[in-house]
């Protein structure tokens, strides 16, 4: 079922599917209602949405478990939802628990191309040797006296050129 269209509840289960997958052995349907705070009957429901629409394996009273496609999608979500915290974590400096919230709300309506250039601004931002020198004084002046420096806006440039030429191979 390529391009199928998920509600943001879907991925939300998925990715917590392959959370619990990566932590445990075998994801049960009460240890995603733990984790999801919800209740067993409104997780078994849903399990049984995603083995209609293939994205888990599962027999009744058995463990819950992501098919190929329900792992590749997964993934991705769980990378979006990293890539987003990171960055209001580390570069915005947002606290723990609202960058959470925040990633978690963002990371259903980000497009590819969006992430892709959030990633490679937070590359570009990591690497300034002025940015995060540990002085946020010295960090701050350099990014408000010139918006960016001419040198972070260049190399930001060059960057988003070759990811534009990157996504239209």
């Amino acid at each position: 079922m390529p391009n199928m269209v998920l509600s943001s509840t879907i991925e939300d289960y998925l990715k917590v599917i392959f959370i619990l997958g990566n932590i445990k052995k075998y994801v049960r349907v009460r240890d995603i209602a733990q984790n999801m705070n919800v209740r067993l009957p409104t997780v078994t429901s849903m399990v049984n949405n995603l083995v209609e629409r293939n994205l888990v394996n599962h027999e009744k009273y058995e463990h819950v478990e992501l098919t190929d496609e329900g792992q590749r999608i997964a993934k991705d979500i769980f990378c979006r939802h990293s890539t987003l915290k990171n960055f209001l974590t580390e570069i915005l400096r947002i606290d723990e628990e609202t960058a959470e919230k925040d990633a978690c709300k963002m990371e259903h309506a980000i497009s590819p191309i969006t992430l892709d250039r959030l990633t490679i601004f937070m590359e570009l931002i990591e690497n300034c040797d002025k940015c995060f020198d540990g002085n946020e004084e010295s960090s701050s002046r350099h990014h408000k006296q010139d918006v960016l420096s001419m040198r972070c806006l260049e190399q930001m440039k060059n960057l988003s050129n070759i990811a534009e030429k990157k996504s239209n191979m």
